[in-house]
């Protein structure tokens, strides 16, 4: 919008001066950053013609949060590669075993991008942190597959027989993880409104991640074993005390199993309590729609009185610059925008740009707190702070809490409304309540008595008309003048009628005897206050209640708080909705629900195809309990809270604990085919697969960790997905490696491997007889 010398009713400042001001607003599918780059270079461009004295600057570039923001992601992604690979190296001990799943990071990552490329989906934050956590994903095929043949090799085989045959023996474990992270994925990209079309690519892009990776395990990995092992040892003293730690860690974890095993109630009962814990952590944990992030720039909204002329507006905007002007002079931000009138019904808004995230001083939320609380001080001004959410939902003056009413008449939802209010007042936690029904706008009712007008012969229309010329103007007919038309409009003079108590200057003609009749003894006026708007939404009357929330109070605890008051308070049936950044938020609380139980209902079928059994699911999947309770303890110990990214975060933690259930239960699988008794299948099982369980949990931990110490823009969503990876592998390997195998012990004794009831099928038709050979002996 521009804003020139010649509109008297805007005004423009920033950094204490009078500018004009330019806004350039992207279209819905374009880059914010080509957009701002291609900006920059026509202001270049123009400043080279303009006259002398005269600059242009930028004042207000939202492409900075965003430039941080995937700058310090791409530091990250660096981070997470080197972790991994150091720790991979630890546990190997062997610098070219190390480079075998080394390579499939770029491998893999490189051909997530194709994919996301060939989609036509862009390079944003999502999809940068998906490539960040899939960092510890794309590596854990190859470490299965690397680990085994590396133990083949120590084993005495020959390195080129040892890759054929270590692949081959966990392919299928690798084949069956791969699917079953894919079908996590796959239901984000049915997520429903604006947070599903945000998270479609993330889910693709981790998804093709993991494809690729799969590949890249069963193919290129087997033939670096081949070439780049040998029957050598351990190079490093390092490996070889790792070596060994890891064959004493063997043995004492097989001294735990036949303890545990042998009372198995115990690890049962503590699956159940997780099942508990989990639900009882989700209760109590704050939720909203994404983390506060500290985008570097916040807004101060001035709601004005009803009716305030500009001069008002402009001289209480002058009051709130006055409490600005010292933290710009002081350095806490460095640039000012005072715009008089604001967006929307605003009075007007300043933008702060404070970008803390450059000069390392305090954050923008706490700037934030400390200017609204010196704009509480000012008399007569009703102004509010807020920062913008990345994930959208605008509306409410920048407020989180937006909290609709809905019922059949106007009067009947003002009462509620004051219901809500008044009682919500008491909440100190909820700030800067408002609502959009108020009425503060005079109006005058004309009630008519028809019967005395009736008597005299004036209809109902004629006494509308006729205050419709006097008091506002009528257009009654129209002429032509040299080949142009012209309304004929009639209007009463402004000092003779048009305000109410000069009605009874207004005459009408009677229909049936012609005497003019004084209009005001027809008629009797009312003056009553009315709303400026009559809202709805979604076809209903509405009014729409907004607020803020007071530092450490959640959306969620707020809209509760609301919610309650209504159904404790209010006796009628009243309806609820939501707008802005509290529809979002119910939406994404629902969305992702159905998400978690799609989830889990596809890695249960994708598994029970895999393994043709309905019971070995089940004791995979009985390990999700375990990586939720740790990713919820994770959450409340570290004071964060239950949001998108977060829940985001459970999904995926479907797939990242089955894995080791699957190299438990398909190894035991493996043994019992070749003829291992059934206990000590499982418990062999379990401890030779300790190895690679461990290194995968520690590769995918560790690429977890430079989101949790994340800084700078953006940071505060990656941490609470990275805490939530961490702390949910941490648990759930701690105790998958004890609950699996007493759990496939206890419910899948009666099972047998699609291989072993082929075994048996083929047993039975050599037992059974040759029904055709005894139709030849005996023809009759």
């Amino acid at each position: 919008m521009l804003l020139t010398a010649e509109n008297e009713e805007s005004e423009f400042r920033g950094d204490g001066k009078n500018l004009l001001g330019i806004g350039i607003i992207k279209q819905s599918k374009a880059n914010t950053l080509e957009v701002v780059k291609a900006a920059r270079a026509e202001m270049e461009r123009i400043k080279q013609n303009l006259p002398a004295g005269t600059t242009i600057e930028p004042g207000y570039d939202s492409s900075l949060f965003i430039a941080e923001s995937i700058k310090e992601v791409y530091n990250t992604l660096a981070i997470a590669m080197a972790l991994v690979v150091v720790v991979i190296f630890l546990f190997l001990g062997n610098i070219r075993a190390t480079f075998i799943p080394a390579i499939t990071v770029p491998v893999a990552l490189v051909a997530a991008v194709t994919v996301l490329f060939a989609l036509d989906f862009s390079v944003n934050l999502l999809t940068l942190l998906a490539m960040v956590l899939a960092i510890g994903l794309v590596v854990d095929d190859s470490i299965v597959v690397l680990e085994n043949i590396y133990r083949r090799i120590e084993l005495g085989e020959h390195p080129l027989v040892a890759s054929y045959r270590g692949a081959r023996e966990v392919g299928f474990a690798v084949v069956a993880t791969t699917l079953v992270l894919i079908s996590v994925f796959v239901p984000l990209v049915f997520m429903q409104g604006q947070l599903g079309k945000l998270f479609t690519e993330f889910a693709l892009a981790i998804a093709a991640a993991v494809a690729f990776s799969s590949v890249t395990a069963l193919t290129l990995s087997p033939m670096l074993c081949s070439k780049l092992l040998t029957h050598q040892k351990r190079e490093s003293k390092l490996g070889l005390w790792l070596h060994a730690a890891f064959h004493k860690l063997e043995a004492a974890y097989r001294r735990q199993l036949d303890v545990v095993c042998a009372t198995r109630w115990p690890v049962m009962i503590v699956v159940a309590l997780c099942f508990v814990a989990s639900y009882l952590l989700v209760k109590i944990l704050p939720s909203e729609l994404a983390p506060t992030e500290d985008r570097g720039t916040f807004f101060v909204m001035m709601s004005p009185a009803e009716g305030a002329s500009y001069a008002s507006n402009s001289r209480n905007m002058r009051l709130i610059e006055d409490v600005l002007m010292p933290y710009y002079h002081n350095g806490e931000f460095n640039r000012l925008l005072v715009r008089v009138p604001g967006w929307g019904n605003s009075g007007g808004i300043a933008i702060v740009g404070s970008e803390n995230w450059h000069n390392g001083k305090r954050r923008t939320e706490e700037l934030m707190t400390e200017v609204g609380q010196k704009l509480n001080q000012i008399p007569d001004v009703r102004a509010f702070t807020f920062m913008r959410s990345g994930l959208g939902g605008g509306g409410g003056g920048g407020r989180p809490i937006q909290f609709v009413l809905q019922g059949n008449t106007y009067e009947e939802l003002a009462r509620w409304r004051d219901i809500v209010i008044s009682k919500a007042s008491e909440n100190p936690n909820i700030l800067m309540l408002d609502h959009d029904y108020k009425e503060t706008v005079p109006q005058v009712l004309v009630d008519i008595n028809t019967e005395r007008a009736g008597d005299l012969g004036i209809s109902v229309g004629a006494i509308g008309r006729a205050l419709e010329a006097m008091l506002g103007g009528r257009r009654v007919t129209t002429f032509l003048d040299r080949g142009k038309e012209y309304d004929v409009i009639i209007e009463g003079l402004d000092d003779d009628f048009r305000a109410p108590g000069k009605i009874t200057n207004v005459y009408i003609r009677s229909e049936t005897s012609g005497d003019l009749i004084p209009l005001d003894n027809l008629v009797t006026l009312r003056e009553e206050a009315t709303s400026s708007s009559l809202n709805r939404y979604n076809r209903m009357r509405a009014i729409t209640l907004t607020a803020s929330m007071a530092p450490g109070y959640s959306l969620g605890e707020a809209l509760e708080y609301l919610e309650n008051i209504v159904q404790t308070e209010i006796q009628d049936t009243v309806g609820i909705d939501y707008k802005g950044q509290s529809l979002l938020f119910q939406e994404s609380g629902s969305s992702t629900l159905m998400v978690f139980i799609l989830a889990l209902v596809i890695t249960y079928l994708v598994l029970a195809a895999q393994f043709e059994s309905f019971v070995h699911p089940l004791v995979i999947l009985i390990t999700v309990p375990l990586g939720l309770v740790g990713a919820l303890s994770g959450l409340h110990f570290t004071g964060m809270t239950l949001n998108i990214y977060s829940q985001i975060g459970l999904v995926m933690l479907i797939g990242l604990v089955a894995k080791n259930g699957i190299l438990i239960v398909e190894f035991a699988n493996q043994l019992r085919d070749a003829g291992v008794e059934f206990a000590a299948a499982v418990k062999q099982a379990a401890t030779q697969r300790l190895r690679p369980i461990v290194m995968t949990a520690f590769t995918t931990a560790m690429s977890s960790i430079p989101l949790i110490i994340a800084s700078g823009p953006g940071s505060e969503s990656r941490m609470v997905i990275g805490m939530v990876i961490f702390s949910g592998v941490a648990l759930a390997t701690l105790m998958t490696i004890y609950v699996v195998p007493v759990t496939y012990m206890v419910i899948a004794r009666n099972t047998g491997s699609p291989k072993r009831l082929e075994q048996k099928l083929h047993q039975l038709e050599r037992e059974a007889p040759d029904e055709h050979a005894a139709d030849e002996v005996h023809p009759s």
